[in-house]
């Protein structure tokens, strides 16, 4: 592999991934490092297949999202 992932921006890596989809090595690479790049204090999301209560937990999440988007527009 010629493309040096670690110098490249999130958007060249999307755009690395996308052309090199049939390629699985240079694919899991590209992927790999933009996931390393996720922050690690980002919230995370359950897929709703695995919650017990889909419908109720995903309505959840929905609405405290939904108020953080209220209280910012306050706050603005």
């Amino acid at each position: 592999m010629t493309a040096n992932l670690k110098e490249m921006t999130n958007a060249e890596l999307k755009q690395h991934i996308s052309e090199h989809r049939n390629d699985e090595e240079a694919f899991h690479a590209a992927l790999q490092e933009l996931m390393n790049r996720r922050d690690p204090n980002a919230p995370f999301y359950p897929c709703p297949i695995d919650l017990t209560d889909p419908e109720g937990e995903m309505e959840a999440i929905f609405k405290e999202k939904l108020e953080q988007i209220e209280r910012a527009k306050k706050t603005e």
